[in-house]
């Protein structure tokens, strides 16, 4: 039998971080590790969906309640039956796809199918603040070449030019965390592309998707939020043409890559997303980040601290993990 060992970290934040629904000051996550009787182990962490209720504790008893059925030959189909998609899911799944390459010295890129990883450019996300605070991290991130705008109802089109006018040669995306109308955001649509912001991420709340049916948008939109995984893509096509990818959502790096195919199949455009914390769970979405226009996997960036062997950041630029970190 497999061992399982958790524990619950919180990651504390460089300064709050404000979205449209919350201000964070730590991040708190489950890291977890499988060890095999040879004593190879597979590490992985996951914060959970925390809109969905999900927290490290939860997430933690479910792993507990799993102990007796992690076997030797546990393989990634068994992981997909026993926990639905979620936090949980995707720390055992990640896990296990780090212990395997521990265990044969193939690394998760050859596993996977994939080409040798490059180096991604990842966003870097600025969260809201009031006029002083925007133009001074806008600023402090001129070294950035894609920035990663939070929005709200309130604080949205004035965040952009304000961003623009301290940092005017950035590529924008922003997010909205469902905190728009669909009235609001047909309002804003037009100066926004005049702007240059290059995608809208979650405009409208989850549940609200078909508000954006017949929608003449000049900006792509992206789901976040809405987009869970595979069974969540019919209700995304024709009203959406992205899709975050974030594997605390679909459940881990196997149903990720999944989901990749098939949105792609479907015609939807790639974005790797993340729920911050640390490189540990940067690098299995790393994989993902292979096949995405947009990534956004900058968690370490915004944390005091980060874990052992850390990815390296340059300007924005992601190097692939060591082995030593995950994969």
């Amino acid at each position: 039998m497999m061992h399982c060992d958790t524990v619950i970290e919180r990651w504390e934040m460089i300064e709050p971080f404000e979205i449209s629904r919350e201000v964070i000051t730590h991040q708190p996550v489950m890291i977890l590790r499988l060890q095999d009787a040879s004593g190879h182990s597979g590490w992985s962490e996951a914060a959970g969906i925390d809109y969905e209720g999900e927290t490290p504790q939860s997430m933690v008893a479910q792993i507990a309640a799993l102990q007796d059925r992690l076997h030797d030959g546990l393989s990634h189909h068994e992981v997909a039956e026993i926990l639905p998609a979620g936090g949980a899911r995707n720390a055992l799944d990640c896990a296990l796809w780090d212990l395997r390459a521990k265990q044969t010295g193939v690394p998760v890129w050859q596993a996977a199918g994939l080409p040798p990883w490059q180096p991604v450019t990842t966003a870097f996300t600025l969260g809201l603040g009031d006029e002083a605070t925007t133009r001074r991290k806008a600023r402090e991130a001129c070294a950035y070449p894609l920035l990663k705008l939070k929005v709200d109802a309130q604080r949205h089109l004035d965040v952009v030019q304000m961003v623009r006018q301290e940092h005017p040669s950035a590529r924008i995306v922003v997010d909205a965390n469902q905190s728009w109308t669909v009235d609001l955001l047909r309002q804003l649509l037009p100066s926004l592309a005049a702007a240059g912001v290059e995608l809208v991420e979650q405009p409208l709340p989850k549940g609200q998707d078909a508000e954006l049916a017949g929608l003449s948008s000049p900006l792509p939109l992206a789901a976040d939020e809405s987009c869970t995984d595979r069974a969540s893509l019919a209700q995304l096509v024709g009203r959406y043409q992205y899709i975050n990818i974030k594997l605390d959502k679909c459940g881990g790096l196997t149903e990720g890559l999944a989901l990749a195919d098939e949105a792609a199949r479907l015609g939807l455009g790639l974005m790797v997303g993340n729920m911050c914390g640390s490189s540990l769970a940067m690098a299995p979405a790393f994989v993902l980040a292979q096949r995405c226009a947009y990534v956004d996997l900058d968690g370490p960036l915004l944390q005091k601290k980060d874990s052992a062997h850390p990815m390296r950041y340059s300007h924005g630029v992601i190097q692939a993990p060591e082995p030593a970190l995950w994969g």
